[in-house]
């Protein structure tokens, strides 16, 4: 099994262990249950131990599997960064990377990231730029930009896209508002809630909450305050105006701290979007300085965001 076979079969298995089911997991690889199913049976006859309970209603980790989970994450872990390093043995990177990225994500997550990578390679620069509208890299941009950070659905199917991070939405509010209104116990309760919302196109999956296998709308039932910026929301929500749905990799920090309390998280986080985080680029000017960034982004964001990993900790301590 070569490192690119390893990786893929490390990360499916995962998948499975994060989702707890063959079906769950399949929609995030082109695979179908059976197959998801049959690579796992494969993946425990080399390993020589069972790595899950299997059963009609969820999959389950034994306690091998849990063992063998953490060390499967280092293992993706170092082989993405032997790749990342790979891409520079055969002389010291030099030059300029430009990119664009979502302000807010890039505040929280990237700038620290491409700290870290400037001191590992003293040779490259870094050129970020923080905004919050969309750079058209094969229109008037063209030339002034060779790395596109977004979050959601991708439409320009002429740029090359480099998955980063999967996004998980989570409804969360503050203390004082539960205190004030009480506890909803399942999604369907919104609708007695007050709540924050998009002004506008709103992101594909805000407010929609998977129950008996489908995805289901449910509102708060009066929105306290609307805004086209998901950092304005999370204002709201710190303030105790009601209730909002937010990506995780945008409230992790407030839920940490207590700060926004989660709702609906009795089994754990939400089932990723099928859409993420993703890396655009134009095929044909992607150097070598940029695939090694890429590479090294790849290593931090995945296969499960570090924001994430800290949540699903948490949870599990509750």
């Amino acid at each position: 099994m070569n490192p690119n076979q390893l990786t893929e079969q490390l990360g499916l298995f995962l998948d499975v262990l994060e989702s707890g089911s063959f079906s769950a997991a399949s929609r995030r690889h082109p695979l179908t249950p059976s197959a998801v199913a049959r690579r796992i049976d494969s993946l425990e006859s080399a390993v020589g131990s069972q790595l899950f309970i299997r059963s009609t209603h969820a999959v389950l980790a034994t306690p091998a599997g849990l063992a063998f989970a953490e060390r499967a994450r280092r293992i993706i872990a170092e082989l993405q960064l032997a790749r990342a390093e790979a891409v520079s043995l055969s002389s010291a990177p030099e030059g300029l990377i430009r990119i664009d990225a979502p302000a807010a994500f890039g505040r929280r997550h990237l700038a620290p990231v491409i700290a870290d990578f400037l001191v590992l390679y003293p040779g490259l620069d870094v050129q970020l730029h923080l905004i919050d509208s969309f750079v058209d890299m094969a229109g008037s941009n063209l030339g002034k930009v060779d790395l596109v950070l977004r979050a959601g659905q991708l439409a320009d199917t002429r740029l090359v896209a480099t998955p980063l991070a999967s996004i998980v939405r989570i409804a969360c509010a503050s203390p004082d508002y539960l205190k004030r209104r009480g506890l909803p116990s399942a999604p369907a309760q919104l609708s007695e809630h007050d709540g924050l919302d998009w002004d506008g196109l709103a992101p594909p999956f805000a407010w929609r909450f998977e129950q008996d296998g489908q995805m289901q709308l449910h509102r708060p039932g009066r929105i306290r305050m609307s805004a086209n910026n998901a950092e304005a929301l999370v204002c709201g929500a710190l303030a105790g105006l009601g209730v909002a749905h937010l990506p995780t990799w945008l409230a992790s920090e407030y839920l940490l701290r207590g700060e926004l309390l989660p709702l609906f998280c009795e089994h754990g986080l939400p089932e990723p979007e099928s859409t993420g985080i993703y890396a655009l680029r134009m095929e044909q000017q992607t150097h070598s300085r940029s695939r090694l960034l890429l590479e090294y982004l790849k290593t931090r964001f995945s296969p499960v965001p570090p924001w994430d990993l800290a949540l699903q900790r948490e949870l599990g301590r509750h």
